[in-house]
């Protein structure tokens, strides 16, 4: 997991790079990687079947340059910008792992806490755009009908599984080094509890301004959201573009998700070192530093593959094989070895 979703970080890391300038670059059309088909939100109703707006132009062209990439074929070579952007990430996993409870506990009281600083300022400005009252609306109007869909379960059950993580060892690991008789019945109520509100507590963030886009764009909210990285990476930076200030929201909305982020990572990968230093304490136990060290190293030269141009084309069942590929496989067209689809 770490491979891939240290790579997203890593796409948070560069557009929190690229905020730091006059202009944000996926505000208008003037740009190297800008198409002919390029549009500015301003220029809505003008817009054909065949406009794109700065905002996706930007993720696909300029961070991903995914148009570079035929699939799993031909995936090009690493994008050096983005590797050290994910390169700076595990910098900082390590640094705040590389002590164990110690270093974590002093990190995440910023990864932690900073995001509720920054989801109540977003808040506060959310709800003051025009349009806002339209997207919480729809936020909180319930579709009872969708509760015969399956996917409607199957993605509630993905929200808890990964941001609840119940599973996947973190909390299991996490918990083995509290007090024997700490009450761990009170710290899963209120775990749990915390995380159903932050999630919540977000969607009000979210939805206000989906609404705002929807009123600017003289959509419906349902016609202006996306799902998965484009609604973190396209949408969202899209109407901040629209703001005043847009520089500032652009930063700590960035700074936001980096940090949200790093918490996650920072539970992943600590579940795998304690398992692994409790079972083998003289040989990896003592040696933290160096073991924590190599573990990151390895899981980098894991992750460069998803920094290519094919990255965002590929889904998380394709990791491995797309690493194995790219180290392992001659450069030759190998279709008759094996297919594997690189969209959902």
């Amino acid at each position: 997991m770490g491979m891939y979703y240290n790579t997203i970080i890593g796409w948070a890391v560069y557009y929190l790079v690229a905020s730091f300038r006059y202009e944000l670059p996926w505000t208008s059309c003037n740009n190297p990687w800008n198409t002919p088909n390029c549009t500015p939100i301003q220029d809505q109703n003008n817009t054909n079947i065949f406009s794109v707006s700065p905002a996706t132009e930007f993720f696909q062209r300029s961070v991903l340059e995914q148009y570079k990439s035929d699939g799993l074929d031909r995936m090009g070579p690493i994008k050096w910008s983005l590797a050290l952007c994910v390169l700076s990430v595990f910098l900082l996993v390590y640094f705040s792992l590389w002590k164990g409870v110690k270093s974590t506990g002093k990190a995440v009281w910023v990864t932690a806490l900073m995001p509720y600083v920054v989801l109540f300022i977003l808040l506060i400005r959310g709800v003051t755009l025009p349009g806002a009252t339209i997207g919480i609306s729809y936020y909180l109007t319930p579709e009872w009908h969708k509760l015969a869909n399956t996917k409607v379960w199957i993605d509630a059950a993905s929200q808890i599984f990964f941001s609840l993580g119940p599973g996947f060892g973190t909390l299991l690991a996490l918990s083995s080094y509290n007090k024997f008789h700490n009450n761990c019945y009170r710290d899963a109520i209120v775990t749990s509890s915390i995380n159903c509100l932050t999630s919540f507590l977000a969607g009000f963030v979210i939805f206000s301004v989906l609404g705002y886009m929807a009123f600017v764009q003289n959509k419906s909210v349902d016609q202006v959201g996306l799902e998965g990285p484009g609604l973190v990476f396209i949408v969202y930076p899209e109407a901040i573009a629209t703001m005043t200030g847009s520089v500032f929201w652009s930063i700590i909305f960035f700074l936001m998700l980096i940090t949200l982020g790093l918490d996650s990572t920072f539970g992943g990968m600590e579940a795998m070192i304690t398992a692994l230093c409790d079972e083998y304490p003289s040989l990896l136990g003592r040696n933290r530093e160096l073991f924590v060290a190599v573990l990151l190293i390895g899981v980098y030269i894991c992750a460069l593959p998803t920094t290519t141009y094919v990255s965002k084309r590929m889904s998380v069942k394709n990791i491995i094989f797309l690493t194995f590929k790219y180290y392992f496989l001659p450069p030759f067209n190998n279709e008759n070895i094996i297919q594997i689809k690189t969209a959902d």
